[in-house]
């Protein structure tokens, strides 16, 4: 067989892409749940028949199923027997390559010719799957069965047909159970349209042709990432990253990250990180590992995605720490929240590695919100769910944005206007958490900030965020993002969580409100450097206060709304700021600090 020439093997490759890409586009629409239809809470990919490799993913996938969906479909491997065309297995088991329980996975066979050619998989983020409360986000669980319910590898689907009684035992332990089968019919059909379009491509090119571009496409993404590492100078390099709390005990948890530069490879080890926890912060080794893959696709988003691109990556499993959980370890917070602290981890130390290149921490929480409840007016029970946004951090090309996504993947949150039509709330508030951008040359963005009142019933509410103890970590002098806030007002009277971003089983009644505003990033580089006129702009808009302008900028902002130059020359002369004698406060580099 003759060499693959260029135009073929990216046609190849777009063609592997586009097959993920459709599988994408028809779970979405499909999709009965708001999370996956609206929230894109979900994933497609393409694995290796024999070692679950990953081969494609989606562009519109979430990043953090790239690493675990391959853990996942090796489960579902060393597991299958008898394969026929038209099997699905489905597997949420956290310890068997998953995140948490509502990640619930399909994995499919994929025949061609009559024989096994690869695997299809997906992931759907069910708003619910039993457990101590509505939505499975139960801040206060010690054990993984107070989640929810844990499947293993099992065929769901055989030949096509789906399996009545497997179905049954799911359906009878997870709450609306009426409403969970459009999902399930919608991520089987997924697999399908990837089953039919993966079928074209190998009819257009031939199986042997495909093959060898997949060979030849994963050592090309391995080089591509050496290449990129070759350009960090060797070295050791250590940041760290602090979790608020795991629910149950009030203390923070802490991630140590250590990064050995050697040559074209990168060794990750987190020994020094806090020991396993009580509650649900724990990460499974599948999603710790996903969480370092995502963070050097940040840093490197060029390099294409498949196996070979994680291949100059080692991670030493961090035996004996949280990030490492074992069975029952409870692990609800895991995929939303722990991995976005492990990739803010891998950022800190970085940045010091390649400062020109990096950037201050983002949100890092995807602000998960559940409530749970009875509609009297229609006369059926309900799970909201709610996905937030936030800040990301500056960056050397400029300011970061306001509400991006969360570290770990697109998902959005569901547009206001459905979540009101289709549950017994109201949105008082949605608007940008002012304020919350961390100073720096290259101010962070803002997060968001909402208040949701029940209109009629009675509802539970249960909340996993965090960074509400320190906000996100500036970069190179910059100020960190602002913290993550909750306070509920119920009965007439207000109050916030014990561990500030975190709480189950709040009773809510019809006109209480609960309040939520997340973090902003971190800032890039001394603030005290802003030009005075972005700072009279952000004033303008109502991102900072003038008397915040003042204290973090060191601009004073005239009667005008302008920058008073005479009075902040001064005030920054005063108080030592870059280029004068002495040195000003928040000089040295946030990644250097030490404690949360």
């Amino acid at each position: 067989m003759s060499a693959l020439d260029a135009i073929t093997l990216s046609v190849i490759q777009s063609g592997l892409q586009q097959v993920c890409n459709e599988m994408d586009l028809a779970f979405v629409r499909s999709a009965f749940s708001p999370v996956i239809s609206e929230a894109l809470d979900r994933s497609d990919g393409i694995y290796h028949r024999d070692t679950g490799a990953l081969i494609a993913q989606g562009d519109l996938g979430l990043p953090v199923f790239v690493g675990t969906m391959q853990f996942s479909t090796q489960a579902v491997i060393e597991r299958a027997k008898d394969l026929t065309p038209g099997d699905i297995y489905i597997v949420n088991d956290p310890y068997l390559g998953g995140t948490h329980l509502m990640d619930v996975k399909f994995v499919k066979p994929f025949f061609y010719q009559e024989r096994l050619w690869c695997w299809l998989a997906n992931t759907g983020h069910w708003p619910d799957t039993g457990g101590m409360v509505p939505g499975g986000f139960s801040a206060n669980a010690t054990e993984v069965e107070q989640e929810g319910l844990r499947l293993p590898p099992v065929k769901l689907f055989k030949r096509g047909e789906l399996d009545q009684e497997i179905l049954s035992i799911i359906l009878s332990n997870i709450r609306l159970a009426d409403q969970r089968i459009g999902d399930i019919k919608a991520q089987a059909a997924a697999l399908a349209v990837g089953e039919k379009r993966l079928t074209a491509l190998l009819d257009r090119y031939g199986a042997d042709t495909i093959e060898k571009a997949i060979g030849e496409l994963e050592r090309r993404a391995s080089r591509q990432m050496r290449a990129r590492i070759a350009t960090l100078p060797d070295g050791v390099y250590r940041g760290e990253a602090w979790i608020d709390s795991d629910g149950v005990v009030n203390e923070p948890l802490r991630i140590a990250m250590t990064v050995s530069k050697n040559g074209e490879t990168l060794t990750f080890d987190m020994a020094g990180s806090s020991p396993p926890c009580k509650g649900p912060m724990n990460s499974v080794i599948a999603t710790t590992r996903s969480s370092i893959y995502l963070a050097m696709k940040h840093v490197f988003p060029e390099v294409p995605i498949n196996a070979g691109t994680f291949e100059p990556l080692r991670v030493i499993d961090p035996e004996g720490t949280f990030l490492y959980a074992k069975y029952p370890r409870p692990v609800s917070g895991c995929a939303a929240e722990v991995s976005q602290r492990i990739a803010e981890a891998v950022f800190d130390a970085l940045v010091k590695a390649m400062p020109d290149r990096m950037f201050a921490s983002p949100a890092g929480t995807s602000g998960n919100f559940a409530l749970g409840g009875y509609d009297p007016l229609r006369k059926r029970p309900y799970v909201m769910y709610v996905i937030s946004g936030g800040g990301y951090g500056g960056s050397p090309a400029g300011d970061g944005i306001s509400n991006g996504c969360s570290t770990i993947g697109i998902s959005k949150t569901t547009p206001i206007e459905i979540m009101e039509q289709r549950y017994p709330v109201l949105f008082d508030r949605y608007a940008l958490h002012e304020g919350s951008g961390g100073a720096g040359e290259h101010r962070g963005g803002f997060g968001v900030s909402y208040a949701v009142r029940l209109r009629r019933g009675e509802a539970r509410a249960s909340m996993v965020m965090d960074h509400g103890r320190t906000g996100p970590r500036g970069a190179l002098g910059g100020e960190d993002g602002g913290t993550n806030t909750v306070r509920i007002e119920a009965g007439g009277t207000a109050h916030v969580p014990p561990h500030l971003s975190k709480d189950q089983d709040i009773h809510l009644r019809p006109g209480d409100v609960v309040h939520v505003a997340t973090p902003g990033g971190g800032g890039y580089g001394d603030a005290w450097r802003r030009g005075a006129g972005q700072v009279a702009c952000d004033v303008q808009r109502g991102y900072f206060t003038t008397a915040q302008a003042r204290t973090r900028f060191g601009v004073v902002i005239g009667p005008d709304g302008l920058p008073d130059e005479s009075a902040t020359t001064q005030l920054r002369a005063q108080r030592g700021a870059p280029g004068c004698e002495g040195g000003h406060p928040g000089t040295e580099s946030a990644s250097e600090r030490t404690g949360p």
